[in-house]
């Protein structure tokens, strides 16, 4: 896997342009015409993106169009939709025949995450699997997507050192977030010169539609540049990165990117201070103070993991249109109790070095999250 040769910025194929509830293939050609005339050829789908229609759309906006050797195409493998050891072959060789293709260059198991996801690879021998697929020559090089804890990614990376490379969720505003880890998984990827590829680099459109206010700050900079592309060289701006997903449903998005990264400018130190004051600015919201020294945990009869959830409801908080801290929740309460489960007995109060009124917070919390 040749990390140098790999474009910084590519095609995430997850929300791609529709006309009457189907893919816009005119529209997506033009995209990928525009995309592979900069230079760039890193197209990423996944088996459930589009219901299946984003990897029949690599077909007809690539592989009919495009020489096999001028294009990347990496693709997923869903812990979800395996219930027996041949279901990981009947996939593999859906997908193949969807995107009317021989091989794979990069090849993921999908969403690796705390409880279920990751056990089911493990389960089903997926790591192995993948090794073999290899052999065959149906998949160039593999790795996984992530949406975990650091200590997971930890573990699964001292279990599995034949692992090529890692795709992570990054981006400015989750570089702290203790429901996300952005900075934290980069730091440990990094350590181990593992290549990453970037999701969610402008946090689902959060960071290219931003308030008047914190727009201003950026146009001040830099007038002629979008405010997506600040969240785009933050993250282009980080040794060890392979290549950069977006999401681009337009032909003015793509435009866009391009630009950003044609003759790529990494952020000056001047820069980096200007997203600390945007950082600083966007979450300035009201949280809940918790420390998470969890003395409130232990003694809980319902067995609630008070201060994770309060980090749920504090991302929450601050991206109320973020859905991570609900699939955070839904993962928490697979080991531990809902905060629906509280009686209010007050022993959590009684302990709590920072007076919290947690029974009322986790009512509050039980209101948006066990909905």
């Amino acid at each position: 896997m040749d990390v140098a040769t790999m474009p910084k910025l590519g095609f995430g194929l997850m929300r791609l342009p529709e006309k009457d509830g189907n893919i816009d293939m005119e529209q997506l050609c033009k995209m990928v015409d525009a995309y592979m005339a900069s230079g760039m050829n890193y197209f990423d789908t996944a088996y459930v993106y589009h219901g299946g229609d984003s990897e029949r759309a690599v077909k007809e906006a690539l592989t009919k169009r495009y020489p096999r050797e001028s294009f990347t195409v990496t693709t997923k493998l869903p812990a979800w939709s395996l219930q027996e050891l041949a279901d990981r072959d009947r996939i593999l060789d859906e997908q193949l025949e969807r995107t009317g293709l021989e091989y794979f260059d990069l090849y993921l198991l999908h969403s690796l995450e705390d409880g279920s996801n990751y056990e089911t690879y493990e389960k089903m021998d997926c790591f192995n699997w993948a090794l073999e697929k290899k052999k065959e020559g149906k998949i160039k090089h593999m790795g996984f997507s992530f949406h975990g804890t650091p200590d997971l990614l930890r573990k699964v990376l001292d279990d599995h050192p034949e692992v090529e490379f890692v795709q992570i969720q990054l981006n400015y505003a989750d570089w702290d977030n203790k429901i996300v880890c952005s900075g934290e998984l980069y730091e440990i990827l990094h350590a181990r010169n593992i290549p990453m590829i970037i999701m969610e680099p402008v946090k689902g459109g959060t960071l290219a539609n931003m308030a008047p206010d914190l727009e201003a700050i950026y146009k001040k900079e830099r007038p002629h540049d979008s405010v997506a592309s600040w969240a785009l060289r933050f993250v282009g701006s980080l040794p060890g990165i392979a290549t950069i997903l977006s999401g681009m449903s337009t032909e003015d998005q793509m435009q866009d990117n391009i630009k950003t990264f044609t003759n790529f400018a990494p952020l000056s130190q001047h820069e980096k201070e200007v997203i600390q004051t945007v950082v600083k600015k966007m979450l300035d919201t009201p949280l809940i103070p918790c420390t998470s020294c969890r003395y409130c945990v232990d003694g809980c009869p319902s067995n609630i993991s008070i201060p994770d959830i309060f980090n749920a409801i504090n991302t929450k908080r601050k991206f109320p249109n973020d859905n991570r801290p609900s699939f955070f929740y839904n993962s928490l309460i697979g080991h531990s109790g809902r905060a629906a489960d509280c009686i209010a007995c007050s022993q959590c109060e009684g302990i709590c070095p920072q007076h919290l009124p947690i029974i009322q917070l986790i009512a509050e919390a039980s209101a948006v999250l066990d909905t």
